[in-house]
């Protein structure tokens, strides 16, 4: 195509925040791809790609920015979607599951009734670091009787090892550092 330059990179389309949320931390902040029209359509087509002929059911997004991901991917699949929260925040009643952080602990928690039992659930989310807060969904997807077919992350930061927590799931990352 005349005109057309180099495949787009979406490594490049992430931006770098040192030292945040603390000292020593990089931050990637997945913004700026959000707001890349064609680093966001690149990103979606990947993942649709990827989990379009496993009949998912649900997709699952975690809060905040697996919102994003989860929502579009659900209605690309012809799924639903389901969100899972930080505690105090679902209306309805809710299964909850409290995991440990590096300092400290948090809760996440899912509408009791979101997920029929027996149902094909894909987890997304935009960063999988060390795994913990993955961990945690599963168990409570788990926790439902549904099939986890999938865990998918635009990006993975694979230096923290997080996949060796989800070792009993297909893990796909479109990004990896």
């Amino acid at each position: 195509m005349p005109g057309r330059t180099r495949a787009l990179n979406l490594k490049t389309c992430i931006r770098d925040i040192p030292n945040f949320p603390k000292e020593g931390i990089i931050f990637k902040d997945v913004s700026t791809l959000l707001r890349n029209k064609a680093a966001l359509k690149k990103s979606v087509d990947q993942l649709v790609k990827k989990f379009k002929d496993k009949k998912i059911d649900y997709v699952v997004g975690v809060e905040a920015r697996g919102f994003i991901f989860g929502a579009v991917l659900a209605y690309k699949l012809g799924a639903g979607f389901v969100p899972v929260r930080k505690k105090g925040k679902l209306p309805y009643k809710t299964r909850s599951i409290t995991y440990s952080l590096e300092y400290g602990t948090d809760t996440l928690e899912i509408h009791e009734d979101a997920i029929d039992p027996g149902s094909r659930v894909l987890i997304v989310d935009d960063l999988l670091a060390t795994g913990g807060t993955i961990r945690a969904v599963t168990d409570l997807i788990k926790a439902q009787h549904a099939n986890i077919v999938g865990l998918a992350f635009l990006v993975e930061l694979s230096f923290l090892n997080g996949k060796d927590k989800l070792k009993e799931y297909p893990v796909y990352s479109i990004i990896k550092y």
